[in-house]
This record gives structure tokens, sequence and C-alpha cells, in this order.
């Protein structure tokens, strides 16, 4: 098993944690005031914020249901929603820094084990949790043994990134499945033992009309990709007008016509199901309509377990990446008639993720991803869901845990709609 593959323990150090909770607020976060907004100042990440998060709206309401389920006598399994990549970790450390510094939080294993004994050390030091896939007993054994000592385990649930602020995708059930682990242990010494699931969600607004950033974004995005841009096109149609070039070129590798009169969920809802049955014929299973999920499971399984067929281990991987990377475009995508600048930046950064590579621009894109424009934070806390007192199984735990963040994301949005927060475009990709 490689080095990467192999669980280790972290070992905080709260002074470094102090540390990079300064260095996280002024560098990654806020910027330096005063020269964030002066050229050529502006252009440097660092000093402008990486980011560009100028505000943070963390009402004290919330802040105190959260602090009021963390700490001595009680397990936390903290669950916040998964909207972008790299910020995530930044307001991660501002949320748990308020509420439970020594808080661990989990992250991928290429972050935490794959960048050198260095830079494992800093993020062990940390206390990062390395998530390590097929092999996560440890990182489990582990989170509940700190969990029940009080200090906390923060996990997103929603998995990778989908950037989709929104809406929340389906959920793991890992800290659930943690979460009632912890209940027996602790019960087994006090009775009156507390867990507790602490659903967070977060919302970014820009905080001025970024649309002149976007629009330069998405002409790099044109030009990466060979995408010619069509002069009368709004913002809003030339990001809809990539995406149906890419699932042309897609449907074309599948020998399929593309039809550009129907709509892209039309479109898209015919390949994958092209796509699926493939993928179903080479490992031997038989998909349903809706059955994609576990034929995407089953998949990753094949491949583990069938190493010796180079040629036909391709094929598999191929297929079950490209139907990832489809259905990572939603049905929320076509489901209401305006569409947001937020919503367009998560566009081109989802496609910039998924299609732009090969360049150190692109590589550097996917790590730190830099926003179009200085942006508001807005933290809500949902109602935790107390393990000690909930009657139900892992799967009603999970459910009610999706309702609570998705509410509370829902009534986020709506809030900052009223307060004039988005400017507003037509939706290309709605159609009744």
């Amino acid at each position: 098993m490689s080095r990467i593959d192999v669980f280790v323990a972290p070992r905080p150090n709260p002074a470094l944690i102090r540390i990079m909770t300064v260095v996280n607020r002024v560098v990654m976060l806020h910027g330096i005031p005063g020269v964030r907004d002066l050229l050529p100042f502006s252009r440097l990440a660092g000093l402008r914020g990486v980011a560009n998060v100028r505000h943070i709206d963390f009402p004290d309401d919330d802040r105190q249901r959260l602090k009021a389920c963390c700490g001595a006598g009680k397990a936390t399994f903290i669950t916040p929603n998964h909207p972008e990549f790299f910020t995530d970790w930044m307001i991660d450390k501002e949320i748990v820094s308020q509420v439970s510094p020594l808080a661990a939080s989990w992250a991928t294993h290429g972050v935490v084990n794959g960048l050198g004994r260095i830079m494992q050390k800093f993020w062990l030091a940390n206390n990062l949790i390395a998530q390590i896939p097929g092999n996560s007993g440890a990182a489990k054994e582990h989170s509940i043994a700190w969990a029940l000592k009080g200090h906390g385990v923060l996990l997103h649930p929603e998995g990778g990134v989908g950037w989709h602020a929104n809406v929340v995708g389906p959920l793991l059930p890992g800290a659930v499945e943690m979460g009632f682990e912890a209940l027996k242990r602790g019960c087994a010494t006090d009775q009156d033992s507390r867990v507790w699931i602490a659903p967070v969600v977060w919302k970014l607004a820009f905080t001025k009309n970024a649309e002149p950033a976007l629009a330069q974004e998405c002409a790099y995005v044109e030009k990466s990709l060979k995408i010619e841009r069509r002069a009368a096109d709004t913002l809003p149609e030339r990001v809809h007008h990539i995406y149906a070039t890419l699932l042309s070129r897609d449907e074309i590798a599948c020998g399929m016509a593309p039809d550009e009169r129907a709509s892209y969920a039309a479109r898209q809802t015919q390949l994958l199901l092209e796509l699926s049955r493939r993928l179903g014929e080479g490992i031997s299973f038989d998909p349903g309509a809706n059955e994609i999920a576990e034929l995407l499971r089953r998949s990753r399984r094949w491949l583990r377990e069938n190493t010796g067929d180079a040629e036909r281990q391709k094929q598999v991987r191929t297929l079950a990446d490209t139907i990832q990377r489809l259905q990572r475009l939603g049905p929320w995508a076509s489901a209401n008639s305006r569409i947001t600048q937020e919503e367009i930046a998560e566009h081109l950064k989802r496609i910039r993720n998924d299609y732009c590579k090969g360049t150190l621009r692109d590589t550097i894109n996917r790590f730190v991803p830099q926003p179009a424009g200085p942006r508001c934070a807005h933290i809500r806390v949902p109602e935790p869901l107390g393990l000690h007192a909930y009657p139900g199984s892992i799967d009603n735990a999970l459910a009610e845990l999706h309702s609570r963040m998705q509410t509370a994301v829902t009534t986020t949005v709506a809030e900052l709609e009223a307060a004039g927060g988005f400017i507003f475009y037509p939706n290309p990709f709605y159609h009744r």
C-alpha cells in the first residue's frame, strides 16, 4: 500500500492552528484594507484576499446555536454544505475557530498525504484527517474518538464540490454513521451522552457587479476549449453555448447525432441513458433509468477487482468518468427562469475544473480557483440533529439532515434576493 493510502493520525498543534486562523482571515479571506482595491495590488491574490471574501455574515444566534452543541460531554459532527473548492477550507476554519478551535476536519488524501512529507506534517498539525477512498476505517475510528473527547469533527456530507450553492446534493452517510457509533460508545459509560450532527450552510454573494470579470473568464474558457463565441450572445447564453458544444462533442464521440432543436436537459438525458447502458454491459450490470448512482458505485468496485484487463479497464473508466462529468450539471440548472451572476460564476468554475486542463494556469485554478469579484459569505446554522434523542434510522436521520440544510439554503437565498442582493439574467437552460 502506498504512503498516500496509509492513514496517519493528525497531531494538532494549537499554536499553529491559532496562527493559521489569523493568516486565513487576512491573507486568504479579507485581504488588506486600503490596499486590496488599488492597482496593481488588487491583482495580487495574497493582498486582495485569495478567496476574496470581504465580509462574513454570521449572525450571533446562529453562532451560539452551533457553539451550544460543541464542547465537553458532547460528541459533535459539523456538516457544512460544499459549494466551492478552497474557499470551503477558509470558511470552515473561520467557523470552527469561533465555536470549537480544536475541531478536526476531513480532507482529501491527495491534499493531506500527497504533497510530500513536509506538507503532510503541516496539515496533520492543522488537525486534518485524510479521507482515503476504500480505506476509511482508521479515519472513522480516529474521528469517533476525537468527537467523544468533545473537540468536534467537521466533514462535508456532499462529498466533492459540485459548484451549486443553491442546491444541497445527495448526502453521504459517514457523519451520521459515525454519530450513531459515537452515541453507542458514549452510552456504554454514560447514559447521558449527547451526540449532535450540526449542519452549517453558507452562500457567497458578490458585493458588486462582476459581469466584466465573468465575461473575461468566459472568453478564456472559450479560447481554451476552441469554442467560437457568437457575437449576439449574452453572458449566460455564452455559457449555455459552451455546455451545448461540449455536449455535442460527447454525443458525436458516442456515435449519436446532436439534435440542436432539443433542450440541453433532454439531450443530456438521452446521452446518459446510452452511456449507462454501455457501462452496464461492460461490468455485467443492468441499470434502471434511475440507478446511475448504483451503476457508478458498482463500476468503481469492478475497477478495483478487475485489474488484469487493461483495455477493458480503460473502457469502463472512460465511460464512468464521462457519466460523472455529465451529471455534474444537474436538473437544478434548468429549474428556474432566471440565473444570477453567482450561478454563472459557478458554471464557469465547473467547466474549467472539468474540461480545461494541461496548463499550469488550469492546474492552479483547480486547486485555488479565483473569484470574479469581492464577496460576502452568509453563514447559517440550521437546528442541530440530536442523535441521542432521535428515534429513526441512519437513512431517516440523513434525510432529515438534508432537509434542514436545503431549507436553510433556500431561506438564505430568498432573503438575499428580497434585499436586492443578486443581479439576474434570463436563464438559457430553462424550458417549460
